[in-house]
């Protein structure tokens, strides 16, 4: 696979002669620097619509994310997660509404590669890793900065980016796999990897979608207590149908409805709330 097709599966961005690395189709260039969390508050989403030939997937979708916070997102199919998203991550502009990373960045007006470098990650449901590649190998080429050059992919690796792959190894428990091919391992443990290598690239926001989708009560149950340590020094949103892992991961709980929040708040609350019953628990 060549160099550039290997650095857009990663992180999406645009390497056309004469561009930025950061891409930058709307006349900006977002630095990670730029980031401003004074107010604690790292996603700020306030009336957003978008509609599909005149069906609305959100209809003035209002909600904030603090710094470090764990969130997660449920709902009955076609509430607008996968929209949400969308707008957060800059594929999908909404008709009306704003979007905020932090104080200073509105994500109405960047691109997706952009967005990635300014510190916002995406995982999809399906995982995409490098199956030809080693464990090892899919992380550095998740951290590789430059990837206009194809000689960065064959670059001796420094002693600190060497521990920062090591450390997240462990993290991901996938130390002792290190030097097997990707390919090779479970569901679930590509699952992780991919987490990995969204971490390699240092987001401040992580969006999960089903990330426990197809796993095993125990790899469950592992991803659960992985997402708990990384809150804190990330804030994650997870869209997810599994109640149970839900429990497991704690904290708050926005239920999503025809485009709108319906409820919000622990998990026993939204799940005791009629509403919420009504419209996707009690289905």
């Amino acid at each position: 696979m060549k160099a550039k097709e290997i650095a857009r599966r990663i992180i999406g961005i645009e390497l056309d002669e004469g561009r930025g690395q950061g891409g930058e189709h709307f006349g900006h260039r977002v630095e990670r620097g730029e980031l401003d969390l004074s107010h604690n508050v790292i996603l700020y989403l306030d009336e957003i619509t978008v509609s599909f030939d005149g069906f609305k997937a959100l209809n003035k979708l209002s909600m904030t994310i603090d710094v470090g916070e764990l969130r997660c997102i449920i709902g009955p199919n076609g509430a607008g997660k996968t929209t949400m998203m969308d707008v957060i991550t800059g594929k999908t502009r909404p008709d009306s509404g704003k979007a905020f990373f932090g104080q200073s960045i509105d994500l109405t007006h960047f691109s997706e590669p952009e967005i990635a470098h300014a510190g916002i990650g995406r995982k999809f449901q399906k995982p995409t890793i490098f199956e030809r590649h080693s464990v090892f190998e899919n992380l550095e080429l998740a951290m590789k900065t430059d990837k206009r050059a194809a000689m960065s992919l064959i670059a001796w690796l420094a002693d600190d980016e060497r521990d920062r792959i090591s450390d997240t190894l462990r993290l991901i428990r996938l130390d002792h796999d290190a030097d097997r091919p990707a390919g090779l391992l479970s569901h679930g443990q590509k699952q992780w990897l991919e987490i990995g290598m969204l971490l390699m690239q240092e987001p401040k926001l992580l969006l999960l979608d089903e990330p426990v989708a197809g796993m095993t009560d125990d790899e469950t149950m592992r991803t659960a207590e992985l997402f708990v340590s990384l809150a804190g020094q990330h804030s994650l949103m997870v869209v997810e149908h599994d109640m149970a892992f839900i429990k497991q991961l704690g904290g708050k709980v926005t239920v999503l409805h025809e485009g709108s929040v319906l409820a919000e708040g622990d998990l026993d609350s939204v799940q005791n709330d009629q509403r919420v019953i009504e419209v996707y628990l009690g289905r």
